[in-house]
């Protein structure tokens, strides 16, 4: 049975947009929909939305949740990274929009659904990719074909993995014996580095490794620089764009990328600081407690 995605910070985002009737709202990391839906019933349809994402089987469900919710003609479905999203709106003939969402967490559905081994707690193959294309890198080939070092750095780069030279030299020790195929079996690596007390925290000791690998494969740092460069040239003016992070790393990318174009006086932050899920959302989706929300609005 495929599981429902809760949207993390939905309506806190929404309302940070400040929506007008007649506006292009883009989308620009769809998921299952839940932003696009919500903003398209909290303007009773009086919108136009945009809809990115890379991965075929969300757009596939989108169109599904969008049929069902009366307003398919309201939105406009995109196959491709949202770090592409200036191309992608001008192929579609769109110049300019009013506002844009960006929610840079992957959905239930693509962590627990897609058998590409995103989640460590699915016995899946390894490759943590969301396009289809044969040359993509995957998870398989860093843990196979990687040097120790390369592991080693991304781990403690887009991990903040303290253990990393030690899980790097335990993949490097099991490979010679057999390929790493499958999540279970890197998770297994993952417990036999670390230590004891490590192993058996609140946090997954594979929580971390997993993060790194699938940033690098997936140019997730580079992806949100490159949209970010684009924003002040998408926008309209007066237009605004929330972004949800949840990952110290990005939240920083924004946190700067904001902090220049205010200086620059392309703008001003709608959010000086982050906000965050309140405990009923925790609660409710465990997985939102690390979301960070940022807001900014392109001058007149």
């Amino acid at each position: 049975m495929q599981n429902v995605h809760t949207t993390v910070l939905l309506h806190t985002t929404i309302n940070l947009l400040n929506l007008q009737k007649g506006d292009v709202v883009v989308d620009g990391t769809l998921g299952a929909a839940g932003h696009t839906i919500q903003t398209l019933k909290q303007m009773n349809g009086e919108i136009q939305v945009v809809g990115i994402d890379l991965d075929t089987q969300a757009l596939i469900r989108s169109h599904e949740r969008v049929e069902e919710s009366g307003f398919k003609d309201k939105v406009l479905l995109l196959q491709g990274n949202f770090s592409q999203m200036e191309n992608l709106l001008q192929k579609a003939g769109i110049k300019k929009v009013d506002k844009i969402i960006l929610d840079l967490g992957f959905s239930s559905n693509q962590l627990e659904v897609e058998g590409r081994g995103f989640s460590f707690l699915r016995d899946e193959p390894l490759v943590m990719t969301l396009s289809n294309d044969p040359e993509d890198v995957t998870a398989y080939d860093v843990v196979n074909h990687w040097s120790e070092e390369s592991i080693s750095d991304i781990l403690y780069g887009f991990g903040e993995e303290r253990f990393a030279r030690r899980i790097a030299s335990k993949i490097i020790e099991f490979r010679k014996e057999e390929p790493i195929k499958t999540t279970f079996q890197l998770v297994d690596i993952i417990r036999s580095a670390v230590p004891n007390f490590y192993r058996n925290g609140k946090i997954h000791p594979a929580t971390r490794t997993f993060q790194a690998i699938r940033i690098a494969i997936n140019r997730e740092l580079e992806n949100l620089k490159e949209v970010l460069e684009s924003v002040p040239r998408i926008l309209n003016p007066g237009g605004r764009i929330a972004i949800i992070s949840f990952h110290s790393l990005e939240d920083r990318i924004v946190k700067r990328a904001f902090l220049k174009f205010e200086q620059d006086e392309i703008g001003k932050r709608i959010t000086k600081k982050p906000l965050t899920p309140t405990q009923e959302e925790i609660q409710e989706n465990p997985r939102s407690r690390s979301a960070k929300l940022r807001a900014f609005e392109i001058n007149y």
